[in-house]
């Protein structure tokens, strides 16, 4: 593993000792779509290549997991979570919690732990790939250890 690999997400993986596969790709600081960049880079399905969120629960923090090819639903991923409402996280705020820039959250090994919902879809596939904690990295590892790793809870969340 090279040092522009070694992220706070990749020490999470390292540490529970999940089998996962680094996907550095070459990003353009041009691109508006993160996840979507990911997944043409990678030449990856894009429902099978998740974006991280994060959402605001009136003055608590959360993450939204989706895939890039969707949209989250803020209503529904505020209900799966036990709150009336969602909104997007402030940027700075998103930024200072998880400890990664925007385009290089990750799910894993953020800071501080956030509750965590994944949308539904995920257990459609054997390994989806989230962000590795770095814009040009995605991390590939199987939809239960997704969940497991992050403690989230599954529901339908995107659209």
């Amino acid at each position: 593993m090279s040092k522009g690999e070694s992220t706070p997400a990749v020490a999470a993986l390292l540490t529970a000792g999940v089998d996962h596969v680094l996907h550095p790709y070459t990003h353009d600081p041009r691109v508006a779509s993160y996840g979507r960049e990911a997944a043409e880079a990678l030449d990856v399905d894009p429902d099978r290549v998740f974006k991280t969120l994060m959402i605001d629960l009136g003055g608590t923090l959360a993450v939204a997991v989706v895939p890039v090819s969707c949209t989250l639903d803020l209503k529904a991923a505020a209900g799966a979570l036990g709150a009336k409402r969602a909104t997007m996280a402030d940027p700075v705020a998103a930024q200072r919690a998880t400890g990664y820039v925007l385009g290089g959250i990750s799910p894993l090994g953020q800071r501080r732990g956030h509750r965590t919902v994944i949308d539904e879809t995920v257990e459609l596939w054997d390994t989806v790939l989230v962000s590795g904690g770095r814009r040009g990295l995605d991390v590939e590892l199987s939809a239960a250890d997704l969940i497991d790793l992050t403690e989230g809870i599954v529901a339908a969340i995107a659209r």
